[in-house]
C-alpha cells in the first residue's frame, strides 16, 4: 500500500495559530496603550477631556464589535450604557462599599440581563428586522430615562472619584487602561470557542448547529457581553462628568454610534479606538470651522454606506491589505493513494425507519428505511431532486416535523435539536461552502471539532486530507480547499457517523479520487463510518462498499456499487431510459 508522506509539509513556523499567540493577542491593545500614555503626557487639558470621552465611546464600540462578529445589528448600545450609568449613580447615592472602579464593573454586570432580553428576538429575527427591534428598545429606553431622573441629580450629588484618579489627566489614564483591559479580553474571547462560534453564526447558523454548537447560546452570549461593555462605558462616563443626564443616551446618539461602528470596523480594537475618536473630534473640528455639528452624523452615515457597499470597514480593509502582503502558505498536494477495497461493515450503526417529509402537498421523502453499517463507507446517490438533501436534513435534525425514527447506535435521535445530534456522534457537511471566512484554518478546525484537540491531532487530520496549513486564513482558500476543511473538521470531532453532502464539489477529478482513497481509511483510522452523498460516480465506485439509490423520495435499489449501477431502474432514474451505467 503506497502512502504519501505529507508530514514535512505540516512543519511550518508559527504553530497552529500562525503568529505567536501573545503577539497576536496583545498587538493592537499595546499600541492603544502607547497612544494613551503619549496623549496623557502631551495633550492639553481641554483636548484631554475630549480624548477621555473618545475612550468612553471606544469601550461602547468594543461591545458593538462583539455583536458585529456574530453578524447581528444593535441600535440600542447607549441604552445599555444608561443602565450602567444609572447603577453607578445609585451605588454612589447609597455610598455602597467599593469605589467608582468596582461600581463600574457592577454597572456592566447589571446591563447584561438587558442584553440577553434584547438578544432573545435575535433567535428568530435577522438583519433589518432585528435592527428595528433594537431601535424600538432604544426609543423606549430614551422615554423612560427622560421621565426618570438619574439618582443624585435632584440634590446635585456628584459621583466621586478615588483620589488616585481624581484629576482629569489621571482619569484619562484610567479610562485608557480600562479600554486596554477590555480590548485584551475581547481579543482573547475572539480566540476561544465562544469567539469562533460568533463568527461561525455570522457565516452560517446551519453549519454552526451541525458542528454541535448552540446557535441560541452563541447569540445570547454576544448580546450579553456587548451589554456589559456598554454598561462599563456608561459607568466610565458617569465618573468623568460627575453627574449624568438623559441627554447623554439619546436614540440619535445610539444610531450615530452604530454607523461609526460600521464605518470604522469596531470588531477590531483599532477600529473601536479610531471610531471613538471620530465621534468626539470630528464634531469639534466642525464647530471650530463654523460648520453645524449635525453634519458630522451625515458624514458618518455616508462612511457607513460606503463601507457596506464595499463589503468592508476601514479596519477590515486595512487588515486585508496587511494580510495580502504576507506570503500565502501553500497547501500540500492531494495525491491518490492505493488503499485497496472499501471496508464492508457488518453491525448496523444508523437506522432510519419510515422517514417521511412533506412540503405542503409534495412528498419529498416517502417511508424511507436506511441502515448504515458500522465501520464502512456507504454511498447515497440519485438524480437531482431525488430527496438526498432532504434526507440529510432529516437525519441531522434540520427538519423538525419529519416522520419516522432515527437511531444512532442505541440512542434515538429523532426529536433532538441539530447541535444535540451532533454531540451524540452524527456530523455532517453541506453542499454549499459553510466554512466561516473570519477564522484561520486551525481556529476553524478546533471550533468545529467541538472538543479539546491537541496540536498533533489537528495536524494528523489536516495532513491526512491535504488541507492548507493551520496558520492560513480561510478567506484566502479556494472552494475545493474549504470543502476539504469541512471534511477534516467532521473527522476531527471523532463522531460515530459522518454524512458528507457532495464533498467533491469544487475538486478536480483527480482530487476527488484522492479524497475517495482517504475516505476508505477513515473507519479504521478515525473510528467513524461515512455516508457519502455524491454525484461523481467514479468517486462513489472507488470509496463505497455499498450504495443506496434514492429517486423521487423513495429507495429504489441498494447493494454493491457495480451491481446497483448496472440495474435498469437505476439507469432509468438517471438517464430516462434503460441504458446501464458503465
Amino acid at each position: 500500500m503506497r502512502r504519501v508522506d505529507l508530514t514535512k509539509l505540516a512543519k511550518r513556523p508559527g504553530g497552529v495559530g500562525g503568529r505567536p499567540p501573545t503577539m497576536a493577542l496583545f498587538g493592537q491593545p499595546v499600541v492603544a496603550l502607547v497612544v494613551v500614555v503619549v496623549a496623557a503626557i502631551a495633550v492639553p487639558q481641554y483636548w484631554l477631556f475630549l480624548a477621555t470621552s473618545a475612550l468612553v465611546s471606544a469601550v461602547a464600540l468594543l461591545g458593538l464589535g462583539i455583536v458585529g462578529r456574530a453578524g447581528m445589528n444593535s441600535l440600542c448600545q447607549l441604552s445599555f450604557a444608561a443602565v450602567g450609568a444609572w447603577t453607578v449613580a445609585q451605588l454612589n447615592v447609597w455610598e455602597a462599599p467599593g469605589t467608582l472602579i468596582a461600581w463600574t464593573v457592577v454597572g456592566g454586570i447589571v446591563a447584561m440581563p438587558f442584553g440577553v432580553l434584547i438578544g432573545l428576538p435575535a433567535l428568530r429575527l435577522r438583519g433589518v428586522h432585528l435592527a428595528v427591534v433594537t431601535l424600538g428598545f432604544a426609543a423606549a429606553a430614551d422615554v423612560v430615562v427622560s421621565a426618570v431622573n438619574f439618582p443624585g441629580v435632584d440634590d446635585y450629588q456628584q459621583v466621586m472619584r478615588p483620589t488616585f484618579i481624581a484629576t482629569d489627566r489621571q482619569y484619562f489614564v484610567y479610562a485608557g487602561l480600562l479600554f486596554v483591559v477590555l480590548a485584551v479580553a475581547v481579543e482573547w474571547l475572539g480566540r476561544t470557542r465562544m469567539g469562533a462560534a460568533w463568527r461561525a453564526v455570522r457565516f452560517s447558523e446551519r453549519a454552526t448547529a451541525a458542528a454541535g454548537t448552540s446557535v441560541a447560546r452563541a447569540k445570547l452570549s454576544a448580546f450579553a457581553l456587548s451589554a456589559f461593555a456598554a454598561g462599563v462605558a456608561g459607568g466610565l462616563l458617569t465618573g468623568q462628568v460627575g453627574m449624568i443626564t438623559a441627554q447623554n443616551f439619546g436614540t440619535i446618539s445610539s444610531l450615530a454610534l452604530f454607523v461609526v461602528a460600521v464605518m470604522a470596523g469596531s470588531e477590531y480594537v483599532f477600529g473601536a479606538m479610531f471610531g471613538g475618536f471620530l465621534i468626539m473630534f470630528v464634531p469639534e473640528f466642525f464647530r471650530r470651522a463654523g460648520i453645524s455639528q449635525d453634519w458630522a452624523n451625515v458624514m458618518f452615515g455616508v462612511g457607513a454606506v460606503q463601507a457596506l457597499s464595499q463589503g468592508s470597514s476601514i479596519s477590515e480593509g486595512f487588515a486585508r491589505r496587511l494580510r495580502a502582503r504576507r506570503p500565502k502558505p501553500v497547501p500540500p498536494p492531494r495525491e491518490a493513494l492505493d488503499v485497496g477495497a472499501p471496508p464492508l461493515g457488518t453491525e448496523p450503526l444508523l437506522k432510519a425507519e419510515g422517514l417521511g417529509v412533506r412540503f405542503g402537498q409534495v412528498a419529498a421523502l416517502q417511508d424511507v428505511d436506511l441502515v448504515v453499517p458500522e465501520g464502512t463507507v456507504m454511498g447515497l446517490i440519485g438524480p437531482n431532486g431525488a430527496g438526498k438533501s432532504t434526507l440529510t436534513d432529516a437525519l441531522s435534525g434540520f427538519i423538525k416535523d419529519a416522520a419516522g425514527t432515527v437511531t444512532l447506535g442505541e440512542r434515538r435521535l429523532d426529536g433532538l435539536p441539530v447541535h444535540r445530534r451532533a454531540a451524540a456522534g452524527l456530523r455532517r457537511t453541506f453542499q454549499q461552502d459553510r466554512v466561516p471566512t473570519g477564522l484561520t484554518v486551525g481556529a476553524y478546525l478546533r471550533f468545529a471539532a467541538h472538543r479539546s484537540v491537541t496540536r498533533d491531532e489537528l495536524e494528523e487530520v489536516r495532513t491526512f486530507l491535504g488541507c492548507p496549513p493551520a496558520n492560513a486564513h480561510v478567506v484566502d482558500q479556494d472552494v475545493g480547499s474549504r470543502r476539504l476543511l469541512e471534511v477534516a473538521a467532521a473527522i476531527l470531532a471523532r463522531p460515530r457517523l459522518i454524512v458528507l453532502d457532495e464533498p467533491a464539489a469544487g475538486l478536480a477529478h483527480a482530487e476527488s479520487l484522492a479524497l475517495a482513497d482517504r475516505l476508505i481509511e477513515v473507519p479504521a483510522k478515525f473510528g467513524a463510518s461515512v455516508l457519502l452523498i455524491e454525484h461523481d460516480l467514479d468517486m462513489v465506485r472507488r470509496a463505497c462498499a455499498t450504495i443506496v439509490v434514492l429517486d423521487a423520495g423513495t429507495v429504489i435499489a441498494s447493494g454493491p456499487p457495480a451491481e446497483v449501477l448496472a440495474r435498469p431502474e437505476v439507469a432509468r432514474a438517471y438517464l430516462g431510459d434503460e441504458v446501464a451505467l458503465t
